[in-house]
């Protein structure tokens, strides 16, 4: 090894392979989201040949590809709010709110569009709720959506009275049809993951919101004396992550065919989860829509792996944790020039 290198500490490792992070390729190189990719399919290749005829038969391709496209949803809103530089920890809880909002109309008798309005508004009040007292009041959003959490919660037992909600009306059979159903060998949520995604990514590459969400987690204050309407974005952002939590909570309510009010419980971490693997840096200032996408279906790739391989499933939450810190090492290890 040259002793330039040796010598240097906190070289990049694209750097050390001779890459140029200003060209194409070496964008490419440098995100996170390409490791994980890289990781995901060795994962894949390894279980594939390990077990060809149970892990890489369509029907468990069909039920990983739905699994994680709950997340992933999630993980889409979560990476608007992480990129500046707030988290939301409520995703959870607005997901089995939507779903027993959703239920009860569609239990009274109501049409199903009217329970999907519902549900939606649900999801964006307690988006907007977070965003106000994060932006405008100036509260940790930590602390908000920790308490919004515990509220959003509370609110789905006293609303469906602790109990299922099973018996809807004659007029819902459409609504579970079409959310639970699937298309070209796809669950219905895959593809609202993917068309989600493909819209978030424009708006966040290609639009001045996008940029506004990347100045305001690089530095704040600077975003402000450029002009930024910071609390205006801050907001949106937190309504996004509800309507994407909500999204997430009506399909599914579609693809189980009952309202619970425990819907979504301790998904918040692995909606983090997926947002912080896949590029989203929790200071703020990076993520994309591609890397959620990614970081959520490695977590259900490797928690279908476990399960295939006997290991016992309450070692996931262990695994999914050392996850999250291990892309944090990682991205201090890829990026010391930001120190």
């Amino acid at each position: 090894m040259p002793p330039d290198i040796v010598a240097t500490r906190g070289v990049a490792i694209e750097d050390i392979l001779g890459i140029k992070e200003d060209s194409a390729f070496g964008r490419l190189f440098a995100g996170q989201a390409f490791w994980v990719t890289v990781a995901l399919g060795i994962i894949v290749t390894v279980m594939s040949y390990l077990q060809p005829q149970a892990f890489a038969s369509t029907d468990n391709f069909y039920d990983i590809t739905r699994n994680f496209s709950f997340i992933g949803i999630m993980a889409v809103g979560m990476t608007a709010v992480i990129i500046t530089g707030a988290i939301d920890l409520s995703v959870g809880s607005i997901m089995g709110v939507v779903a027993i909002v959703a239920g009860t109309i569609m239990h009274a008798g109501m049409a199903w569009p009217l329970a999907v309005v519902g549900g939606l508004a649900a999801g964006l009040a307690f988006g907007l709720i977070n965003g106000v007292l994060v932006a405008y009041v100036g509260l940790s959003s930590f602390v908000v959506t920790l308490g919004t959490l515990a509220a959003g919660r509370s609110f789905a037992v006293v609303l469906s009275h602790n109990k299922m909600i099973y018996e809807f009306g004659q007029h819902s059979d459409a609504f579970f049809n079409r959310g639970g159903g699937e298309w070209l060998g796809l669950a219905t949520s895959v593809w609202f993951l993917l068309g989600l995604a493909a819209v978030f990514g424009v708006a966040l590459y290609c639009t001045v919101w996008g940029r506004h969400l990347f100045a305001i987690g690089g530095n704040e204050n600077a975003a402000r004396l450029t002009g930024v309407p910071v609390d205006a974005i801050k907001v949106q952002a937190f309504v996004f992550s509800g309507l994407c939590a909500a999204i997430a909570g009506l399909l599914s309510l579609a693809w189980q065919g009952s309202a619970i009010n425990g819907l979504g419980e301790g998904y918040e971490l692995r909606v983090i989860a997926a947002a912080v693997i896949g590029g989203a840096n929790l200071m703020g200032g990076e993520g994309g829509a591609y890397g959620a996408i990614v970081g959520a279906a490695l977590i259900e790739v490797i928690r279908n792996s476990l399960l295939m391989a006997g290991v016992d499933s309450n070692w996931q939450g262990m695994f999914v944790g050392s996850f999250i810190i291990l892309a944090v090492v990682l991205e201090r290890i890829r990026r010391p020039r930001r120190e």
